[in-house]
């Protein structure tokens, strides 16, 4: 039977194995799914704001931001044996929930989260990001597919490396 784990807000989590991760209600937030098809680790972050933490911000608040968020899968997949060149991505979420045009949140933390993982070199491999419904992601690390629902929608595969 595969542990599944319920990755929040702000979290960070990465496994190997007969894993499920998983995150629900990501409206304007970003979840990143990361994978090493050569060893076999994942990471999944719920990523809620653009850019880095300011530096005052409490410690395990960080990776509510982006750029934190980014830098923990990338060490915590190097300490289990990832180089940066092995890592894929797929992300989820950034949408206008509430549907309003004067909502940028969503814009800014899909700008955002590309234009750091471009610096990083990580390839974005699998996307559903933007538009307006909320989306739920799991991640069945063991057989490495990524897959997401939208709205009340079914479940359906976004990427299988």
């Amino acid at each position: 039977m595969k542990k599944v784990i319920d990755v929040r807000i702000g979290q960070v989590k990465v496994q190997q194995g007969k894993v499920i991760l998983e995150s629900r209600a990501i409206g304007s937030c970003i979840a990143i799914v990361a994978y090493d098809v050569t060893k076999g680790i994942g990471a999944l972050a719920h990523v809620m704001l653009p850019g880095r933490a300011p530096a005052d911000k409490e410690t395990s608040q960080k990776t509510r931001y982006a750029a934190d968020a980014i830098d923990a899968i990338v060490s915590k997949m190097a300490r289990l044996g990832s180089k940066n060149g092995d890592i894929e991505v797929a992300l989820v979420g950034g949408a206008n929930v509430l549907n309003k045009k004067d909502d940028t949140i969503c814009k800014d933390n899909i700008e955002s989260v590309l234009g750091l993982l471009e610096k990083k070199r990580l390839k974005v491999r699998a996307q559903s990001i933007g538009g307006t419904n909320r989306r739920n992601v799991f991640f069945d690390i063991g057989r490495g597919v990524v897959s997401y629902s939208e709205g009340n929608g079914d479940k359906v595969q976004l990427w299988r490396p």
